[in-house]
């Protein structure tokens, strides 16, 4: 199938570009833009995308897909769907599934179930230990000859030192990503909220600042020493952006992300007792949020990411502190993305480029763009439809989201994975 997109704004930040043409697609892959169709191109097909953007694919470094079997809601079938409706079309897949992704096996299933779905490209993390226990390293060789993109503790930080550092020591020689969730289990203590008035006045278990800054600290010198490239997932404290910047400032080959949910909410949202705001890292201070906020603008915080974690009903119907931490975010993180380049908090360029080129660069994949003979992964996006959140209108399996009844403006309106339409509004 020819198809053509005309006279859509294409944003791409991974050229620069921000201009209305029009796109050209071929088996699958983008083969021109401009005025003029590329020689001998003949369109089988056309759409008209006046007054819409066309954006990259967005690529999302953490989303829980439900498969192989856990606590997690849904299937790969069921959330690449619910991803290709928020104009996500490459998934990186954390390796905490049931059984742990520890395992070529386990790799192979989820690629060969992302195959049948056909509606997302996604990207295994391996574990970085067997059964993500942080006691003796996974085959990280065959993790990374089995397809995953990096590795990675998920959720459960490796407690040794030791371990963890030759973890790290071992992963540099293979040329891999590890990703990093810092977080000091003792200091944690069970903790469900951030330190502060509202754990105090809620009389909730609380979860200090320092429980992610010293284990930053610990593993910024191990990867120091290591000479490993380096990753951190979510972090959540302004302590943390500080020790980032610094290290980066230092040429430390690192990189880090913040969960979309914790720019626009604080720990002031916890005081309703809802359990839908009971998250991982927790919701922090609103001069915490401000820091991350400036984080991103500043590019100390390269990406964004959905932390998609779909839960069933019954994981937050009880009390906050006994309840799943986690947001069914899929849907939702263009939209929050777009709400920050509306209230004037990120400029649309930066928005844009730390859900597509930043996240392809840290991961060493072809994906995140618009160029030419570049897999065809798009999506069409109208930045005047108004439009609310409602949870039984969810694709996603998991309905968790704290953001039921926020009124958006931008909506994805299709979707295109390899050259293929795998979503339309009002057509799924």
């Amino acid at each position: 199938m020819k198809l053509v997109i005309l006279n859509g704004r294409i944003i791409d930040p991974s050229q620069n570009l921000d201009q209305v043409t029009n796109l050209y697609l071929s088996r699958g892959r983008i083969v021109g833009m401009g005025d003029q169709a590329p020689e001998g191109f003949t369109a089988t097909q056309e759409v008209d995308a006046t007054g819409k953007w066309i954006l990259p694919g967005l690529v999302d470094l953490q989303a829980r897909l439900g498969e192989p079997g856990s606590n997690f809601a849904g299937s790969i079938a069921s959330e690449t769907k619910a991803a290709a409706a928020g104009g996500i079309t490459s998934i990186c897949c954390p390796p905490d599934t049931s059984p742990v992704n520890d395992s070529q096996a386990v790799t192979e299933l989820l690629q060969r179930r992302a195959r049948q779905a056909s509606t997302a490209f996604v990207m295994p993390i391996g574990a970085l230990t067997i059964d993500l226990k942080g006691e003796r390293l996974s085959g990280i060789y065959s993790l990374k000859q089995a397809g995953c993109v990096a590795l990675s503790q998920a959720n459960t930080p490796i407690r040794s030192a030791l371990t963890l550092k030759n973890a790290l020591e071992y992963t540099s020689t293979q040329d891999m990503v590890v990703m990093l969730r810092c977080e000091d289990q003792q200091l944690k203590n069970g903790g469900v909220a951030h330190s502060g008035p509202v754990s105090s006045r809620l009389g909730l278990p609380e979860i200090p600042p320092s429980a992610e800054t010293t284990a930053l600290a610990r593993d910024l010198i191990l990867v120091e020493e290591a000479g490993v490239r380096a990753h951190f997932s979510q972090l959540s404290c302004a302590r943390s952006v500080e020790m980032i910047a610094d290290a980066k400032k230092r040429g430390l080959p690192i990189t880090c992300d913040v969960a979309i949910h914790q720019l626009h909410l604080s720990e002031m949202d916890v005081l309703g007792f809802n359990s839908l705001f009971h998250v991982s890292p927790p919701l922090r201070s609103m001069q915490d949020k401000q820091a991350l906020l400036m984080g991103l603008k500043s590019g100390v915080i390269d990406a964004v990411v959905s932390d998609h974690t779909p839960l069933q009903k019954d994981e937050k119907l009880l009390p906050f502190g006994e309840s799943m931490p986690g947001i069914s975010g899929l849907e939702t993180l263009l939209p929050l993305l777009m709400k920050l380049v509306q209230e004037n908090d990120l400029d649309l360029m930066t928005a844009i480029r730390c859900v597509t080129q930043n996240p392809a660069k840290i991961l060493g994949v072809q994906r995140g763009t618009l160029d030419i003979n570049q897999p065809a992964d798009l999506s069409i996006f109208n930045p005047e439809g108004i439009w609310t959140l409602k949870v039984n209108e969810m694709l996603s399996e998991g309905q968790n989201t704290p953001f039921q009844g926020w009124e958006f403006i931008g909506q994805v309106e299709q979707t295109f994975f390899q050259g293929r339409s795998v979503y339309r509004k009002n057509q799924v």
